[in-house]
């Protein structure tokens, strides 16, 4: 039997091992940023107690984000400012604003962290920002109402969807050329690449589908289409999109049809339905892949999603008609 005294002594040693890791398991879990377009704002929730914890005010109408390639800042595009904020994540302070051009949208960054490409959509141009002087330095003419911009992961091809054209531009990084004009489904908008950098999907709003692009020939090879029990197709609305890191599952947030799918990427195959809130838009996954956040814009939430289970565990409130959601660890 061990004494009382014993016991005392050892208590606060105890207490502060358990503090320590309750601590390190917090910070390892991390935090997740939604931007509100209405509230000029970002939600900070916090991934160890699914909690909001506070709001980071920045630009006007922000909406997509990014981390720097140090991961020590956070971009964020506001359309209304025709800037990017850049937010030090160490004090969740702005530090400077990077001009992006009129009416920004989505961007990427080169691999290296030092060029910006976004999409101008009142201009029809894809801008090229350099990150060091935050100057707008050139743009390239694309289609109409240009949103989704990626970037290859060698840094030499930007992709940009034309919402009206129904069009993929594929340009030349170095010369600002558009090599090919590849056509999608009806109001093409976002981008992913799937890990072994071999497709690009490409989620088409109008169309209820996704668009599957070799990156080698740049050729549409296959089309997902979806389909929800109860669900007009004009109410399929895919937008966001996000691939697990081994490539072999995506998820595919549908728009009004409220739900997010989940598609085994071998077989092109839808595997399961989860609902969500309204207007299915950003899905974001967390370090380990555990948790899918979706960003619902019509109903200003957030739904978490356990991955194994496919089953949505909690809404979480956030801003107003919120964007996009990106997650720090």
């Amino acid at each position: 039997m061990i004494p009382k005294t014993a016991v005392s002594r050892r208590l606060p040693s105890l207490m502060g091992a358990l503090a320590l890791c309750c601590t390190a398991a917090a910070a390892q879990a991390g935090t997740l940023f939604v931007s509100s377009e209405k509230d000029d704002a970002l939600t900070v929730i916090d991934l160890a107690t699914l909690s909001v914890t506070g709001t980071v005010p920045t630009c006007q109408r922000p909406r997509h984000m990014q981390l720097s390639a140090d991961r020590s800042q956070l971009l964020v595009a506001c359309t209304k400012s025709n800037a990017a904020d850049v937010i030090d994540l160490a004090s969740r302070k702005s530090v400077r604003r990077i001009e992006l051009g009129d009416d920004p949208e989505i961007f990427d960054l080169s691999p290296d962290g030092k060029t910006l490409y976004v999409s101008n959509e009142d201009d029809g141009e894809l801008g090229v920002v350099d990150v060091a002087s935050g100057k707008r330095v050139s743009a390239v003419k694309v289609g109409q109402e240009p949103e989704g911009v990626k970037v290859s992961p060698d840094g030499k091809i930007v992709y940009v969807t034309s919402e009206v054209a129904n069009l993929v531009h594929v340009v030349d990084a170095a010369s600002g050329k558009v090599l090919k004009n590849i056509q999608v489904g009806k109001r093409p908008r976002r981008f992913a690449i799937t890990p072994d950098g071999a497709e690009l999907w490409v989620s088409n709003e109008l169309d209820a589908s996704v668009s599957v692009i070799s990156t080698g020939s740049h050729e549409v090879v296959d089309t997902l289409r979806f389909e929800v029990k109860g669900a007009r197709s004009e109410d399929i609305t895919p937008v966001g999109l996000a691939f697990s890191r081994d490539g072999k599952r995506a998820f595919v947030g549908l728009g009004k049809a409220n739900h997010v799918a989940f598609v085994d990427v071998a077989s092109r195959k839808v595997q399961s339905l989860v609902l969500v809130g309204k207007r299915a838009w950003s899905v974001a996954l967390n370090g380990d892949e555990s948790r899918l956040f979706v960003v619902n814009g019509l109903s200003d939430d957030l739904t978490v999603v356990d991955v194994a289970s496919a089953r949505a565990l909690k809404t979480i409130p956030v801003g107003r008609v919120p964007h996009t959601a990106l997650v720090v660890e």
